[in-house]
């Protein structure tokens, strides 16, 4: 029985099919010993795409989270458990390195359209004039947002600070800073996504 084999101390003993089994049964100490055996190896895979610690340790928190909830998907036709949690976490990393960038690029353009452009003729002054109307509807639209991601965005936004500063400044874990500018990002995103047309 998996069970008892996993009751034993020789738990390391146990093959990581046998593991996987025990995960789909909602067996944390099975979970457990899998993180112990190939934490390390899936957290370099993690490291070779993301290449910064705190965005790496969430997403490697993502990835057992995922094995919890679709252990009982993984199937030994498919190849070793290793093999599937090493594609997992591929998929992972390159998912948050995608929306690290998008994030990038539009706060990018945000700062060079709203806070980076200053008034150099009467052309230009009344486009100042057209975007800090757009910046007062941004902190308008930002008002919907939960208050700790409106702030993270203010600061990114309006005040130009990186994700380090934010960090900083509001005495949270770089982590968690990043995933609250995603969040606040996503739903100010859906939020103007019925203007597109109109602006």
């Amino acid at each position: 029985m998996i069970g008892s084999t996993l009751d034993q101390p020789g738990v390391s003993s146990v093959p990581d099919e046998a593991l996987m089994k025990a995960v789909s049964r909602q067996r944390y100490d099975a979970l457990a010993e899998l993180y112990d055996r190939h934490g390390k190896r899936l957290r370099a895979t993690i490291d070779g795409v993301v290449h910064e610690e705190a965005e790496a340790d969430d997403v490697l928190q993502e990835i057992f989270i995922q094995i919890w909830k679709e252990a009982d998907r993984y199937s030994p036709k498919a190849g070793k458990p290793l093999g599937w949690m090493v594609t997992i976490a591929r998929r992972r990393a390159i998912d948050r390195l995608r929306r690290r960038q998008a994030y990038s690029r539009v706060r990018e353009r945000y700062q060079k359209r709203v806070i980076q452009q200053a008034p150099n003729s009467p052309r230009e002054a009344d486009d100042v004039f057209v975007l800090n109307d757009l910046r007062h509807f941004l902190k308008q639209c930002m008002r919907v947002l939960p208050r700790l991601q409106r702030e993270a965005l203010e600061l990114a936004f309006f005040k130009g600070l990186s994700h380090r500063e934010i960090a900083a400044a509001t005495h949270a874990p770089l982590g968690t800073v990043k995933t609250r500018l995603e969040l606040g990002l996503q739903k100010l995103t859906h939020t103007l996504r019925p203007l597109r047309h109109k602006v």
